[in-house]
């Protein structure tokens, strides 16, 4: 046979029924082998069908906290076909016959699962060169790499096909360690924190698999807020990782950050000023002291260890984001992304003669990704200029800016509004010719409306799934652009 004739013999899957059945066989001769498995094997990492309807029987009654044996198998599988081919019931007491499967129970398990992977792998490779050779339809290559990349992802998570959906059992069990993680927290965190305990308060922290809008006008600060919830969030885990708290167990997480907008270097100057106390705009310019600088470089070394990556390539496209953020998850395991801000994203392309249909196509985009890698992602987002135009001008949801789809898309929305921006710019001006004591009594009408809001900024909870909405108070400090929670005294002040 020549060596044509040969690749062109098609190939059997990478499979080993014999190991399954010999791990099936350790199974039922000792249930406790399941609790200490290697990987997390489920029915669809089986080659053999009956093997599969067997593995998934047991985990049934055993999560019923019944003994397995091939004697409490027996009722499940009388009417078997494929089962009775192999010589019915007895099959399930041959598994047991081989005692050399309790010496390896792990090492047969492992085995299991890297095959049920490689077969992932050869049907990833198949629909890729599939793909690639359909020219009947528009060609788009890029796109291909990207759905390439998806599926090599499920696959090194070791997702496989067959995986998509799961049991209401399943999504219980991880709904209850969510509500531990809360309870464990003080209330306020079941899902990663955001720093800002009267935000935890008032959303539970940030959800996995959710998509976040925090939106604003300019000079609104809500670059200024998204880096500081990236920041106490990469710290949290920092912190807790020196303690000896492990990853699991931390309310913080690593964070990715897209920049669209600002340099990472513009980003890590603007963390230093909040972490040293020290104005951005002085750092910029070198107007610091030798102890500012001594008090720059402990933070420095403070954050060295930041779990925070921080990607400012300019005209990213939805789809290279999510294939550097699986890469990022992959590599790093990020548990929150980050995006500043979603109108700097392009699409596919397709919709390009459509501002609308691309902003709908990337909200999709990024409510795909926090699902895809099970993350919170918050995006920014421009508001219309129609919040100008009224007497309020605190937002609401119809200022979201190009697509409704933003809002039908989100888990959240967030406002950021801060009102001595607004007030700032009523300073009356001094005319060239008039009466000095009423130039007096309006400025001094307006210092004081200036002193009692500022520094005050209100984030909007406009909408979330989870729970209400509402307002959270939060204070600014423009000179290093960081918000923090409000103190007691100030919640009591006639701010409203």
């Amino acid at each position: 046979m020549s060596l044509a004739d040969r690749d062109a013999v098609p190939r059997a899957l990478p499979s080993n029924v014999e190991a399954e059945a010999a791990f099936l066989g350790a199974v039922l001769i000792d249930n406790r082998v399941l609790e200490e498995l290697p990987v997390n094997l489920g029915p669809d990492h089986f080659f053999e069908p009956l093997h599969a309807r067997i593995f998934e029987r047991i985990m049934v009654l055993i999560d019923r906290k019944a003994v397995v044996t091939p004697v409490t198998l027996k009722p499940y599988f009388e009417e078997d076909e494929a089962l009775r081919e192999l010589g019915g019931i007895s099959y399930l007491a041959r598994l047991t016959a081989d005692p050399h499967a309790l010496l390896a129970p792990k090492e047969l398990a492992q085995q299991v699962f890297d095959l049920a992977l490689l077969r992932e792998l050869v049907s990833v490779g198949r629909q890729l060169v599939t793909d690639a050779m359909d020219t009947s339809e528009t060609v788009e290559p890029m796109q291909q790499i990207e759905r390439a990349e998806s599926s090599l992802f499920k696959v090194a998570e070791g997702a496989s096909t067959g995986s998509e959906t799961q049991s209401f059992a399943d999504a219980t069990r991880t709904s209850i360690k969510m509500i531990e993680q809360a309870l464990n927290s003080g209330g306020h965190v079941s899902g990663t924190t955001t720093g800002f305990t009267s935000i935890n308060e008032k959303t539970g922290g940030l959800h996995n698999s959710d998509l976040i809008i925090l939106a604003g006008r300019p000079g609104m600060g809500k670059s200024s807020l998204a880096t500081n919830i990236a920041f106490n969030t990469a710290n949290r885990l920092r912190r807790d990782l020196a303690d000896g708290i492990s990853e699991e167990e931390s309310v913080g997480a690593a964070v990715a950050l897209f920049s669209l907008e600002m340099s990472a270097d513009q980003l890590a100057t603007r963390i230093l000023a909040e972490n040293s106390g020290i104005s951005s705009h002085n750092l910029r310019m070198g107007k610091i002291s030798r102890e500012d600088f001594q008090a720059l470089s402990r933070a420095s070394q403070e954050l060295n260890e930041l779990p925070l990556f921080i990607d400012d390539s300019p005209g990213l496209s939805i789809a290279a984001l999510r294939a550097r953020a699986r890469r990022l998850k992959r590599r790093h395991n990020i548990g929150l992304v980050v995006v500043d801000y979603l109108q700097l994203l392009q699409g596919s392309g397709r919709a390009n003669d459509n501002r609308v249909n691309e902003i709908s196509e990337i909200s999709r985009g990024l409510k795909t990704l926090a699902k895809e890698i099970q993350v919170p992602v918050i995006a920014l987002s421009q508001l219309s200029r129609a919040v100008e135009q009224r007497d309020d001008k605190r937002p609401m949801l119809s200022d979201l800016r190009e697509s409704g789809s933003i809002e039908q898309d989100a888990d959240m929305v967030w406002f950021i509004y801060r009102e001595d921006y607004y007030v700032a710019s009523r300073e009356p001006k001094r005319p060239l010719e008039t009466d000095e004591a009423k130039v007096h009594e309006a400025h001094a009408s307006w210092a004081a409306e200036m002193e009692r809001v500022f520094g005050l900024a209100e984030l909007i909870v406009a909408k979330q799934r989870h729970g209400a909405t509402g307002k959270v108070r939060l204070r600014f400090e423009p000179r290093i652009t960081r918000f923090s929670d409000l103190a007691e005294d100030d919640y009591n002040s006639d701010y409203e």
